[in-house]
């Protein structure tokens, strides 16, 4: 009687573990409607900047519902699986392809790299044809333009960017991205002095005709007390150069720079609908650069238009904290 009675009471497959279902859709559902989250203290594009990551909680919820026999946990997590595939699915196979016409290699030196000359070394035996730095003080400059001269003949510096390519750059002049300087100002060391110009644009004559690049760096976003996930300064620099991008006459662009910012982050809407990643066409998996010890985000970025990539990847860490990022187009 009484082992009638517990059999009676106990829940079945479908009742148990529904906490744990519950949880499952909303994990789903989060990562469904994450364009309709509110952006107020910058919390859309946080969740969008980590978005991926969120598939990790798809096992432990698994493990979960295995180990409670719930029948409804593992049938709810169908939606976080389908939606997350659905939004990285294509990250997870190797996207490249042989050929191409001219590399490109984009990195933020950082501005407290100890060891501007091995970073220097290291990119020019990347064998890239066109190279963008980021972050460059004035203090380094000279580091750079000294070891990168044998390799690259041609390069302009405006500010704290700067390129340097094999081949010959003409009408090269800045992008006014509007920068500001957040409440807490600039998080660099006071004796690091960054000029004020984040942002170029100038032509390279290749063997295919000329192609207009960009290079920028954005402003930097900021975890503040009270305010949240701080993106102000990055998101309006991003509209500039968007409105910039809206005027380019030239149909092959190429945007290489630290933009502080996954390309899932609404905040680069204007961008990505005029440009496409590399990574995401060409690359193989997500080619996380920050931080170069444990990279967990792609902030720096290689966007094209009127060019077709065909390989995207990562390059070995350097002194700065981001790695840098190349890949190979093709006309």
């Amino acid at each position: 009687m009484r082992r009638a009675l517990r059999s009676v009471s106990r829940p079945g497959p479908w009742r148990r573990g529904l906490v744990l279902a519950a949880l499952a859709l909303l994990l789903g559902l989060l990562m469904l409607l994450h364009a309709q989250i509110t952006d107020r203290g910058g919390l859309g594009s946080l969740v969008e900047s980590l978005l991926p990551w969120f598939g990790l909680f798809v096992p432990v919820l698994l493990a979960g519902a295995l180990r409670r026999r719930s029948a409804s946990a593992v049938v709810a997590l169908l939606l976080p699986v389908v939606v997350w595939l659905n939004l990285f699915g294509g990250l997870l196979g190797d996207k490249s392809r042989p050929g191409g016409d001219l590399t490109v290699v984009s990195h933020n030196v950082g501005a407290e790299n100890p060891d501007p000359a091995g970073t220097a070394r290291d990119l020019a035996a990347s064998g890239a044809d066109v190279l963008a730095l980021e972050e460059l003080t004035a203090e380094a400059r000279g580091t750079y333009e000294k070891e990168l001269a044998k390799a690259y003949p041609h390069h302009t510096v405006l500010g704290t960017v700067g390129l340097w390519s094999r081949l010959p750059l003409s009408d090269t002049r800045p992008v006014d991205t509007q920068q500001d300087v957040g409440p807490l100002g600039d998080s660099k060391p006071t004796e690091v002095k960054l000029a004020h110009n984040r942002a170029l644009r100038t032509t390279v004559a290749t063997d295919h005709g000329p192609l207009a690049v960009y290079v920028t760096h954005l402003g930097s976003v900021r975890v503040q007390p009270g305010e949240g996930f701080w993106t102000d300064s990055r998101d309006r620099n991003a509209q500039a150069l968007a409105a910039a991008l809206a005027t380019e006459q030239n149909e092959r662009v190429v945007l290489l720079g630290d933009l502080n910012g996954t390309t899932d982050d609404r905040a680069f809407a204007g961008l990505t609908s005029r440009l496409r990643s590399v990574q995401d066409t060409a690359g193989d998996g997500f080619g996380f650069s920050w931080p170069a010890r444990f990279p967990v985000v792609r902030i720096d970025q290689i966007l094209v238009r009127g060019v077709a990539p065909k390989n995207s990847w990562s390059l070995p860490a350097t002194g700065s904290d981001h790695l840098p990022v190349a890949a190979r187009v093709s006309w």
